[in-house]
């Protein structure tokens, strides 16, 4: 398979593709039931990344994407995991497509920060009014007194 051709998006508006010489595939037997075919075949895929030395990154986009996917990293290398198929090939594809969604998400750029704003007179008085309410139907619940 080629290189890993991510999605344009914010932060990234003509996207991007990783050459497969950055990336690490590694092939591995899967866990779970499945019969003869789980026991033979290395059907597992774990594809790797080195986000320090991706070289179509840029300096900003390194840093956003290691310190965004810091909880996920060993060291620099990213690694995404896909067992879910039987066959090798539909594996890589899904590994292929979690990573550059990943990725994707990772060098979106953070929104920007919320003005503090007041609340409104009118959400105020409406919600005063509500909670008055609310309050009289719980008040009219008590047993009537002896008057």
């Amino acid at each position: 398979m080629g290189g890993l051709k991510i999605e344009p998006g914010p932060g990234i508006p003509n996207g991007l593709t990783i050459p497969a010489a950055d990336l690490t595939e590694q092939f591995a037997r899967s866990s779970g039931p499945g019969g003869q075919g789980v026991n033979t075949t290395d059907s597992k895929v774990q594809l790797s990344v080195d986000l320090a030395r991706v070289s179509v990154f840029s300096a900003s986009q390194q840093r956003r994407v290691i310190q965004n996917l810091a909880h996920r990293l060993s060291g620099t290398v990213l690694t995404v995991e896909a067992s879910e198929q039987r066959a090798q090939i539909r594996n890589r594809a899904l590994a292929r497509q979690r990573l550059a969604e990943m990725l994707r998400d990772a060098l979106a750029t953070p929104p920007p920060a919320r003005r503090a704003t007041r609340r409104t007179r009118g959400s105020e008085r409406r919600r005063l009014a509500g909670k008055h309410r609310r309050s009289e139907i719980k008040a009219n619940r008590q047993r009537p007194t002896g008057e």
